[in-house]
């Protein structure tokens, strides 16, 4: 098939800071001690699209990620790393490396994805329709649990900040609107009034766009050319296409009205309802070879570049989630040694843990399930472990419980101490007796003895209470 594959690999986010540094991109984050890059990459080697194109952004994390690239799948995959400026966004990614696109058609894909929905699925959708974009969207995961020292699937909720409505046609095929996050609540009103022309458009607040899209490369780099100031695929792109699938040209006494962008006014009583038939009909499965014989009566000079916005939903059999923040961080890493350990790629012993045979524990510690011991890490006495990831060669002495959390690699730990639901960064140390609740601590850090904190992020130049 006549596809290129873009992996956006993102830079260093702010919103996962202190995780991620100059020297941690946020492509190398561990899950399950695996970057998380690494899940992406291996599900496009499965389906065997093994040339990639994978954007970074920022020289120096660019390195970065192509050394660790070259030498882990050396001989695997074929891949271009492409450094971009920080902060451009998704769509200033694609369109800096615009002249490397060459392809029919362009699939791209978010380096936080972590999933199992086959990207020919995707792609096959996109070419059965034709489409000009094809999304995959999936249940909105959840994020839990709430409490540090709380354990199963009930105090789980839907994660906050992944917020979509989407208005499909009936046969769940066609996108035929999409708001996101915040920008729901203000969008309401501009529902409703597609909801009363369209009628049978079906509405869904259950589902996330997982960034994994098929894009026409003719009409994306258009309007990446036309659009400069458009900065993100999913807040930018995807909607501007949707919104230009059900645009209407009307040639009124000689003249062109446009009803193009869903912020502009309609100019006439005509114009409203030629508008207003191209959204019921666009309730229907064949609505868009409707229209190109002239639908209702209407000659086909009157619609204008009408093109196709699809959408492919994956099971809900299958795990699909983002690491874009913080608690998706703690919440994927869970996942993967628990309900989704199907993905870490490890052999779970027969008490459903993974301890590596290089790890030492101590007298009476315990290391319970759904959690993964790294190599070379040594325990002292008396210590617990409970649904925690814990990276290579750490230090932890005795009487230590950590719970619900991710502890990195290189880290000490002093007697005594306590984390819970916390994010420990390499190479950290931890002195004796501290207590850590809800924290992020960042790479190399120290917390002195009899230290207490909660729901604070600690970094090496400053203390950040989080909102």
């Amino acid at each position: 098939m006549d596809f290129q594959v873009v992996v956006l690999a993102g830079g260093t986010s702010k919103k996962l800071l202190p995780l991620v540094s100059k020297d941690v991109p946020k492509a190398l984050l561990p899950v399950a001690n695996r970057p998380v890059l690494s899940y992406v990459l291996e599900l496009l080697e499965l389906s065997n699209l093994k040339n990639l194109i994978v954007v970074v952004e920022g020289k120096e994390a660019a390195v970065l990620v192509g050394n660790w690239i070259s030498a882990a799948y050396v001989d695997r995959l074929h891949v271009e790393v492409a450094a971009v400026p920080e902060d451009v966004g998704s769509a200033g990614a694609i369109r800096a490396i615009a002249h490397h696109l060459t392809a029919n058609d362009i699939l791209v894909v978010s380096g936080d994805l972590v999933c199992n929905v086959p990207p020919g699925a995707v792609a096959a959708a996109h070419r059965r329709h034709d489409a000009v974009v094809t999304t995959m969207l999936c249940s909105t995961p959840v994020s839990g649990p709430l409490e540090s020292g709380s354990s199963g699937g009930k105090d789980k909720v839907k994660k906050p900040g992944h917020s979509n409505i989407v208005g499909l046609d009936p046969s769940k095929q066609f996108l035929l609107y999409i708001a996101s996050g915040v920008e729901v609540e203000k969008d309401v009103r501009v529902l409703k009034s597609i909801l009363r022309a369209v009628g049978q458009m079906k509405i869904q607040s259950d589902l996330m766009d997982s960034h994994f899209y098929v894009f026409k490369r003719s009409i994306l780099l258009d309007v990446l050319s036309k659009k400069e100031k458009f900065r993100s695929l999913k807040l930018d792109v995807l909607p501007y296409l949707v919104r230009s699938q059900l645009r209407s040209e009307v040639l009124l006494n000689g003249s062109s009205q446009s009803a193009e962008n869903g912020n502009e006014k309609v100019a006439s009583l005509n114009n409203q309802v030629m508008l207003s038939q191209i959204l019921a009909n666009a309730s229907m499965p064949s609505f868009h070879e409707l229209y190109a014989l002239g639908p209702n009566g209407l000659p086909p000079a009157t619609i204008r570049r009408i093109h196709k916005c699809c959408v492919y939903i994956a099971s809900k059999t299958k795990y699909c989630a983002r690491l874009d923040s913080i608690q998706a961080f703690s919440d994927i890493n869970r996942d993967v040694i628990g309900e989704a350990s199907h993905l870490s790629g490890y052999s779970f012993s027969a008490y459903n843990n993974i301890i590596h045979p290089s790890a030492e524990l101590g007298a009476k510690t315990t290391v319970g399930p759904q959690c993964m011991l790294a190599e070379g890490t040594q325990m002292g006495d008396k210590c617990g472990v409970k649904r925690s990831v814990i990276g290579r060669h750490c230090r932890i002495g005795s009487n230590v419980k950590i719970v619900n959390s991710v502890v990195m690699n290189h880290v000490t730990i002093g007697d005594g101490c306590s984390i819970q639901g916390s994010v420990v960064c390499s190479n950290v140390q931890l002195q004796d007796r501290v207590v850590l609740k809800d924290c992020q601590v960042g790479a190399g850090f120290v917390v002195t003895s009899g230290s207490e904190y909660k729901g604070e992020s600690l970094a090496r130049k400053e203390k950040i209470q989080l909102q």
